[in-house]
C-alpha cells in the first residue's frame, strides 16, 4: 500500500480515533520489545490525553488507520513524539509522508527545529531518521531505556 507522497494529507486525529492508535502503536513497536528487553513508550501513551494536548495526526488506508504521528510543540522546537506504521503498510512511504508533515507543521508554526529521541537499540529508525537529515546530539538514561536524542535544523534562508 503506497502513501503515494505528498498526496495522502494527515488528519487530526479525533477522541474516537483513541482506540485504533492505541492498537496501531502496539502492533508498529512490539517488535522492539526483544531488541530493547522493555515495552517501548508509545505502546503504552495515553492517546486520548494526547489527542487532547497535542497534535496527533493520522493517515488512513481505506477506513483503517494507516500511520500516527504525535507532535508535541515547544517554545523553540517541535518534538516528534512518535511516529507508527501499520506493520502492513511499512515500506510504502507512509512513515516519510508524516515526517514531512512534521517538517511542515514545523515551518508553519515558525519553528526551525525538530527533536526526537529513539532507544539506543532501535538502529533501524536511528538509520531511517539519519537519512532523514537528523543528527544525534546525546544520549540519556530513562528509567529502563538508553535513549538518544536526534534533532533536524533548517537551514537558514538567506
Amino acid at each position: 500500500m503506497e502513501a503515494a507522497g505528498s498526496a495522502i494529507e494527515p488528519k487530526r486525529a479525533l477522541p474516537q480515533d483513541e482506540a485504533a492508535i492505541r492498537d496501531l502503536a502496539r502492533r508498529a513497536y512490539e517488535r522492539f520489545i526483544p531488541v530493547m528487553n522493555a515495552v517501548p513508550l508509545p505502546m503504552t501513551a495515553d492517546y486520548g490525553a494526547l489527542i487532547r494536548t497535542a497534535e496527533v495526526w493520522v493517515v488512513r488506508a481505506g477506513p483503517e488507520i494507516a500511520a500516527s504521528l504525535v507532535l508535541v510543540p515547544k517554545d523553540d522546537h517541535l518534538m516528534i513524539d512518535s511516529i507508527a506504521v501499520d506493520p502492513d503498510c511499512q515500506g510504502g512511504g507512509f512513515g516519510r509522508r508524516m515526517l514531512e508533515w512534521a517538517h511542515q507543521r514545523a515551518k508553519l508554526l515558525g519553528l526551525a527545529e525538530l527533536r526526537l529521541y529513539t532507544n539506543v537499540l532501535m538502529h533501524d529508525n536511528r538509520a531511517w531518521y539519519q537519512r532523514a537529515g537528523y543528527v544525534e546530539t546525546h544520549e540519556e538514561q530513562r528509567g529502563d531505556k538508553r535513549i538518544v536524542h536526534m534533532r533536524f535544523q533548517f537551514e537558514q534562508e538567506s
